[in-house]
Order: structure tokens, then C-alpha cells, then sequence
């Protein structure tokens, strides 16, 4: 899956309304939302998920922009070089990249299976290539697989982003037999129900996402001693 980013579609509200809003609070800051699709294995499912929910997220509105963070477009190595050693140049080059797409995100969504009751290795090492990049951010969760859905998996990350220093919303999705939830077209045959689980982990995610961003503006986040 080759990178995307999405502008989301601006909300339309009467002029007066508008007029008020602006005299009561400050213009909002135009939030970015980026959906990471965590497996990297061949005839993987993750980004039918993936692009259905990033579709999702620019329907419902409350960020500017959707993107989609395929970690089978990042390769990063499992070896991480030394605290004070050099990565080759291709390396460096995927690290930046994938870095600064990071970064540039106030809230991410991971899209996740579950393999061997625990989640894909290529998201726990992209997980550890960075730090400051996840720090004072929130993080929801989209899951798929068999029976359990990929909640086990997501158990697991939210104990991994905590120590990130990352903040995890209560609401997600699951998907058990994900293969079964999804027609032809990468469309979920629930529309209704999935719609609306989505529309609450965004709202979640919205508004921590505004709140963390605005105490990122005031002071940088950093570990308290």
C-alpha cells in the first residue's frame, strides 16, 4: 500500500453560528489522524481494514487529515544500532520518513491482528524504533482476527504505549473472522454497527487529541523527575 493522506471535508454550519463560535474559543487546531496498518505478512488482511476505517474517519469528520501509515512501506531493521552508533543510509532514510509521519500526527489508530495471542513483530519494532514521536498522544485501537478478534493484542499494546507515555482510548474495534465481516467491495456487512463504534472511538480520540495537543502547545511534554 503506497502512502496516503487524506484531507478530510470541511463541516458547513451557518454563518451566524460561525460568527459566535469564533468570538467564543479560538480557531481549533486542524488535527491529523494517522491509521497505521500493523501486519507486513504476504495475502495479510490489514488494509481492507485499514482503508475501510481512514474512509470512515474522513465521513465522520473531526480531523483535517486521514493518513495511512503502511508499515509494509517502512522496512526497518530488527537490529537498532548502538546509543552512540550510525545507521546505513537506506535505513536512515526510512527511519526519517517514517519518523516525521509520525510526528506530524496528533492521534493514531493501530489496525492490528493477532498472531500467537499477541500482535504482529513488525508493529512492535516500529513501536520501538521511536519515542518522542508517541509521547502525549492518544491511541485507538482497531482489531482482527479468529474467535478473539484481536482483543488479546490489543491488551498487550496498551500496556506498550503506556510506558510510550501515549494515552489509550477505552473504545474500540474487534473484528472475530474478520474475513467473513467483509464483502467484496472492503466493506463491513454491519454497516450500521460498525459505523457507529467507529464514530465513538473518534469522538474519544478527537477530544484527547485537542486537549493533549493543547498541553503540548503550552509546555513540551517530557518525563517528570
Amino acid at each position: 500500500m503506497s502512502a496516503t493522506v487524506r484531507t478530510a471535508p470541511s463541516a458547513v454550519s451557518h454563518p451566524a453560528a460561525a460568527s459566535r463560535s469564533a468570538a467564543a474559543a479560538p480557531e481549533p487546531h486542524a488535527l491529523r489522524l494517522a491509521v497505521i496498518v500493523g501486519s507486513v505478512r504476504e495475502g495479510r488482511f490489514g488494509p481492507v481494514v485499514a482503508e475501510w476505517f481512514a474512509r470512515e474517519a474522513e465521513r465522520i469528520g473531526g480531523f483535517a487529515t486521514v493518513d495511512v501509515v503502511d508499515l509494509a512501506d517502512h522496512r526497518l531493521p530488527l537490529v537498532f544500532p548502538g546509543s552512540a552508533g550510525e545507521t546505513d543510509a537506506e535505513t536512515a532514510r526510512i527511519s526519517a520518513a517514517l519518523s516525521q509521519r509520525l510526528h506530524a500526527a496528533d492521534a493514531f489508530v493501530v489496525v492490528t491482528p493477532e498472531y500467537n495471542h499477541s500482535f504482529p513483530a513488525s508493529l512492535k519494532n516500529a513501536l520501538d524504533w521511536f519515542h518522542t514521536e508517541w509521547q502525549a498522544k492518544p491511541v485507538g485501537f482497531v482489531s482482527y482476527g479468529g474467535v478473539s478478534g484481536g482483543l488479546r493484542a490489543v491488551e498487550q499494546l496498551r500496556q506498550i504505549f503506556a510506558e510510550l507515555h501515549a494515552v489509550t482510548v477505552r473504545d474500540g474495534l474487534s473484528f472475530h473472522s474478520a474475513w467473513e465481516r467483509f464483502d467484496a467491495d472492503g466493506l463491513p456487512r454491519d454497516t450500521e454497527g460498525t459505523s457507529a463504534a467507529a464514530a465513538a472511538m473518534l469522538r474519544q480520540l478527537r477530544w484527547w487529541a485537542d486537549a493533549l495537543h493543547a498541553a503540548r502547545a503550552r509546555a513540551p511534554y517530557g518525563r517528570q523527575g
